[in-house]
């Protein structure tokens, strides 16, 4: 038979079409090329311990998708084993749990593969899953005689109450329970789309659950610890309101008394900074003062015991004077010669000498003891020194005599000693006007004499006999 162009065209073309129909129902839906070849598969095997309704053809999901099928089921030794063939390309951790799931209370079943750890190597051809790691669902009809024991245990009439109760219960709410219905499913569809977050939360959860599980006592007690809080706000309700209704103008009052120091307050802060600075710099001698005070009281408390519980009119401190004359004697060394003393007589009030006037004997001596020179120095521990500036300073403290004698110039306020001690870059000053000296000749028979300012010895009017042995004896009237 004779076929014309168009003809052999269209057969052609028709046969290009059945060809590639063909191939694509081989390759997609027959899967010819993977169940005969295995071409983009690959086989693990999962140890069951029984098939609880699993099947060839099952579904394999993995995190909710289809990522292969079941290809065999079959008996084994300790259970069932069922061959999967999942697609290549798609990473599965092999540290994960198999488990049969049923899509429906009567629906198919099919295999779910869980990730425990999401970092293990991937699966690959010819990988076991140990049935420690599976799990099956419950027998069906083990489930459906339980409830249908469970419904025969009720009575009837109880059954009935329950049937109208729930009916009594969700009668006239469908709208209600049509929109719960429809929030739910937009959860599951929404809880779909963000599949992997949710099962990275799933996944994350448990150290999360392990650390509030280890910390029960401790989440215990602070409930226990904030209902007696909350107990103790009830008991005092009262005291509360008070408290808060009285906050207001109290920090309002505070608010005037700080506008009020606002002046004043940082000149008084910046005056207590200097006095605390010196506190911190003096704080070894405030703590031994503050060592001395009671045993000091104490002593002074003594002086006074002896008046208690006396009939003495005038009750006074029993104390012990010692008359010890020049016991030690003065120190003389580190002042003005005696040809600069001054007369106690002179009024006036001139400026004192320059430069600092103590009592140099060495610090070791035993007269004044208790001078200048021996002050601690609070800055450098273990060293003595008159002024601040010496104790700062890297030199040591230099007498000027071995004992309380003046060496040296006895007509020149400063000698080649330079005494008095001056700051550094000062001169030395001129010798001041040595001080007026008056002399007057007395009647040795009487005693008497006159003044330098004419006025008689007041002693004139005195007994004119005198002994040693008198002024030993009180005065007579």
């Amino acid at each position: 038979m004779h076929l014309s162009r168009q003809a052999r065209i269209q057969m052609a073309i028709f046969l290009v079409i059945a060809l590639a129909s063909l191939a694509l129902m081989t390759v997609n839906y027959m899967k010819l090329p993977s169940k005969w070849f295995g071409i983009g598969h690959y086989s693990v095997t999962v140890d069951l311990p029984r098939a609880a309704g699993l099947y060839e053809t099952s579904n394999v999901t993995y995190r909710g998708t289809e990522v292969g099928r079941v290809t065999a089921v079959h008996l084994s030794d300790a259970g069932v084993v069922a061959e999967m063939s999942l697609k290549s390309g798609i990473n599965i951790p092999s540290d994960l749990q198999a488990q049969v799931h049923s899509q429906s209370a009567i629906g198919e079943q099919y295999i779910e593969l869980l990730p425990r750890n999401a970092t293990a190597r991937p699966l690959r051809n010819g990988d076991v899953i140990a049935a420690k790691d599976t799990t099956v669902p419950p027998d069906i009809n083990a489930v459906i005689d339980s409830v249908k024991t469970g419904l025969q245990a009720v009575p009837h009439n109880d059954l009935k109450t329950v049937v109208d109760e729930s009916y009594t219960a969700v009668g006239g709410l469908g709208p209600q329970l049509s929109a719960i219905v429809k929030a739910s499913t937009d959860l599951s569809i929404d809880a779909r789309q963000n599949l992997d977050p949710m099962l990275s939360l799933i996944d994350n959860a448990k150290p999360v659950l392990d650390s509030q599980t280890k910390s029960s006592e401790a989440i215990a007690a602070w409930a226990s610890n904030l209902a007696t809080v909350t107990h103790e706000l009830k008991a005092h309700d009262q005291a509360v309101n008070g408290v808060i209704s009285t906050a207001g103008p109290a920090l309002d009052e505070t608010h005037q008394l700080v506008n009020r120091l606002q002046p004043v307050l940082p000149v008084l802060l910046a005056n207590l900074d200097s006095v605390a600075q010196v506190g911190l710099d003096y704080h070894n001698d405030i703590e031994q003062i503050l060592v001395y005070l009671p045993q000091l009281v104490a002593i002074e408390q003594g002086a006074m015991a002896a008046n208690v519980n006396t009939r003495q009119p005038y009750r006074g401190a029993y104390l012990s004077f010692n008359l010890n004359l020049n016991l030690p004697p003065p120190c003389t060394t580190g002042y003005l010669p005696a040809q600069q003393v001054r007369n106690p007589s002179l009024v006036d009030s001139p400026d004192l000498p320059a430069g600092n006037l103590y009592c140099r004997v060495p610090q070791d001596s035993q007269f004044n003891v208790r001078g200048a020179r021996n002050i601690p120095c609070e800055t450098r521990p273990g060293k003595r020194a008159a002024t601040v500036k010496e104790c700062e300073s890297d030199q040591n403290y230099v007498p000027l005599n071995d004992g309380m004698n003046w060496k040296g110039d006895p007509n020149a306020t400063f000698s080649g000693q330079d005494v008095p001690q001056l700051p550094p870059g000062m001169p030395p000053q001129g010798s001041p006007a040595p001080p007026p000296i008056a002399a007057v000749l007395n009647n040795p028979a009487t005693g008497a004499y006159t003044g330098p300012d004419g006025r008689p010895d007041l002693a004139q009017n005195a007994q004119k006999e005198k002994t040693w042995q008198s002024m030993l004896l009180p005065p007579t009237k």
